[in-house]
This record gives C-alpha cells, sequence and structure tokens, in this order.
C-alpha cells in the first residue's frame, strides 16, 4: 500500500468539512447525469418479477415453524408501516393465495428456487446500475458472474427470512419470557418498540450487501458502504411517508386508473424503493472519492478502485476493436475478410480440428 492509500480517511470523523460538501453536491450531480432514473424504472421491473416469488418462499419457509397466515399477515403488518395503504391492499390477495396454496416438499423446492432465480434478475440488474454509477465496464465472463449473483442472492433471502422469522414469531416469544418473570404484557409493549431499531439495522446491513457484492468493483470496507445504506433507508422512510401522504390526500388514481389504482401507486413505491437505493450507491461512490481527493488520489475523473475481473471486458473491446476495422475497410471499398474471432468461427475450427484428427486416425 502507497502513501496515498495509506492516507485515506479511516472514519467518517477524518473527512474534513469542505470535502463532505464536495461530496454531497456532487452525488445530486452525478446522480443525475448517470440517469438512475431510468435505472430505477429497470430495476422496478426486475422488482415485481422478483417480488411474490420471493415473498412466497420467505413466508413458506417460515411457515414451517409456524402459522404461515399468521406469519404472512404479520409481514403485511409490517409493509403497511412503511408502505401505503393500497400498496397492502394490491400484494396481500397474490401473497395469500399463493401462500394458501404453498406446503412443504416440492413446492417449497420450486418456490425457493423460482425466488432466487427471479431475485438473482434484479441482483443482476443492480450490478449493471451499479457498474454505471462507479464508471466501471462488467468484466466477469457469465460463468463466472451468474454464479455469484445467486450466491448473493440466497444470503439475502435468507437474512430477510431471519428478519421476518424474527419479527414473526417474536411476539409470543416476547409474552412468554414476559409471563415467565410476571411482566408480560410489558415485556410485548417493549419488543413492539425495540423490534424497529433492530429490523432498521437489519435492512441496512442488507442494503449494504447489495452495495458491496453486485458490481465489478473491488469495494471498501462495509464501514463506508454502511453510510449510503443508512441515507437510502432513511430516504426510502422519508419517501414512502410523503407517499403515502400524498395517495391518501390529494392523489385521484381510483378516478384514473380505476381497478388497477392499486397496482400503480404499488409500481410507484416500488420505484421509490430503487430511487433510494440508487441514490445510497451514487454517495457511496462520491464519498469514496472524496477520501480518495483527500488523499491525494486522482479521483476527480475516475475512481481509483480495482476491479474484480476484466476478462469479458477486454474480449468486448478486442471485438469492438475488430469491428471498427472492418468499417473501415467498407469505407475505403475493400472486401472484408472472414471473422476468425468470433465465438462461431472458434467452435468451427475447433469441430474442423477434432474432424481432421479423426480422419487421420482412419
Amino acid at each position: 500500500m502507497d502513501a496515498t492509500e495509506e492516507a485515506k480517511a479511516t472514519r467518517p470523523t477524518q473527512i474534513r468539512p469542505q470535502t463532505w460538501s464536495y461530496v454531497v453536491r456532487r452525488t445530486i450531480q452525478e446522480f443525475i447525469s448517470d440517469h438512475c432514473a431510468d435505472a430505477a424504472a429497470g430495476l422496478t421491473f426486475f422488482a415485481v418479477l422478483s417480488f411474490f416469488p420471493a415473498g412466497l418462499a420467505i413466508v413458506a419457509v417460515v411457515g414451517i415453524v409456524g402459522d404461515s397466515e399468521r406469519v404472512l399477515e404479520r409481514l403485511l403488518s409490517l409493509v403497511d408501516q412503511v408502505a401505503p395503504t393500497p400498496v397492502v391492499e394490491t400484494i396481500r390477495g397474490p401473497l395469500t393465495e399463493i401462500a394458501g396454496a404453498s406446503g412443504a416438499g416440492l413446492t417449497l423446492i420450486v418456490a425457493i428456487a423460482t425466488a432466487v432465480w427471479s431475485a438473482s434478475l434484479y441482483v443482476g440488474a443492480f450490478g449493471r446500475a451499479l457498474n454505471r454509477i462507479y464508471g466501471i465496464t462488467e468484466g466477469r465472463p457469465y460463468w463466472k458472474r451468474k454464479p455469484a449473483q445467486l450466491a448473493l442472492t440466497i444470503l439475502l433471502i435468507v437474512l430477510a427470512t431471519i428478519v421476518v422469522g424474527v419479527v414473526a414469531l417474536s411476539g409470543p416469544v416476547a409474552r412468554g419470557i414476559g409471563d415467565l418473570f410476571d411482566i408480560g404484557e410489558t415485556a410485548l409493549l417493549v419488543w413492539d418498540v425495540a423490534k424497529w431499531p433492530l429490523l432498521a439495522a437489519a435492512v441496512i446491513a442488507m442494503t449494504a450487501v447489495l452495495y458491496k457484492g453486485t458490481s465489478n468493483l473491488q469495494q471498501p470496507r462495509f464501514r463506508w458502504l454502511g453510510l449510503g445504506a443508512i441515507l437510502a433507508i432513511v430516504l426510502l422512510g422519508v419517501a414512502s411517508a410523503g407517499f403515502a401522504f400524498y395517495v391518501s390526500a390529494f392523489a385521484s388514481y381510483n378516478r384514473t386508473f380505476g381497478a388497477l389504482a392499486g397496482v400503480v401507486i404499488f409500481l410507484l413505491w416500488l420505484f421509490l424503493v430503487n430511487l433510494a437505493l440508487l441514490f445510497g450507491a451514487e454517495f457511496n461512490a462520491e464519498l469514496e472519492r472524496g477520501r480518495q481527493l483527500q488523499a491525494g488520489i486522482r479521483a476527480e475523473k475516475h475512481l481509483q478502485l480495482p476491479p474484480r475481473d476484466t476478462t469479458a471486458s477486454e474480449r468486448v473491446a478486442r471485438s469492438t476493436r475488430v469491428t471498427e476495422e472492418r468499417g473501415a475497410l467498407l469505407r475505403r471499398g475493400e472486401d472484408l475478410p472472414p471473422r476468425d474471432d468470433t465465438m462461431f468461427a472458434k467452435a468451427v475450427q475447433l469441430l474442423r480440428d477434432l474432424w481432421q484428427r479423426m480422419t487421420r486416425r482412419d
């Protein structure tokens, strides 16, 4: 590690006020210039694809040790306290139907497999958005990138299942402990208050894991990624409260969209969720830039962070260079030579070599 790397701030308190000001201003600028609203719209599509399978898997797994209907009601009550009421009414029907049809065995396995695969699509899309935010191309080949996305998805679903299980099933446990010490209602009241900071901490940790594992960059420590995660969750809470008030007081979605009003509100809320997550990611990127600039590292244009892999990006660069050279031949009116650098051409050449070896043996 060189001197400039060692000079980077190791704690948020070591960052100067003018650096914080620079970070905040540039976060807003880059959030706009990186077209994060468009990225959030795309992420909303993948979120819809993964929401119901993931919800079914979580409810089914937690339902193994408890009543699945009660777990679902507890989960919906949690969502109702952070999202507009029409969102809960929109998802209640589908989740209740699929949860009532779910059970152990093959159904549970299929539900979990579907949830993991569909949620991995969201993880992949989020990674592409982060690559754009950090100004880096994806360098991991598919055979290396997809298993990593699936592993990260499984980790997030496991964490979400644990969180939902603890929150949904801990009420009777808290009451039982309270009855043991003859403070039943008091223990339940204390837990109802204490569970929210614990839930917020768990969601922040899951968000930091999402920031850490999705992009093609070797990210800084969780300590720094956690700041963006905290900002994202705070913004999401404020935006959800404001959106809920707007929907209940001013909006006329029922008159405009009729029976689809709840669906539209649900999509808009998911859009706000992804906007908040991307803003937190943008803040993390600019915070790392501020740390590097304060340490004397040239990061005003590009962040100095090593990529995880460059195999795929180098292959794309070679293919682009060959395509441009062939375009120059077209411009000069020259004949185009056959390409031998594509996957198809390499496969054909491999088959030819195998055929020649087989015929020589004969």
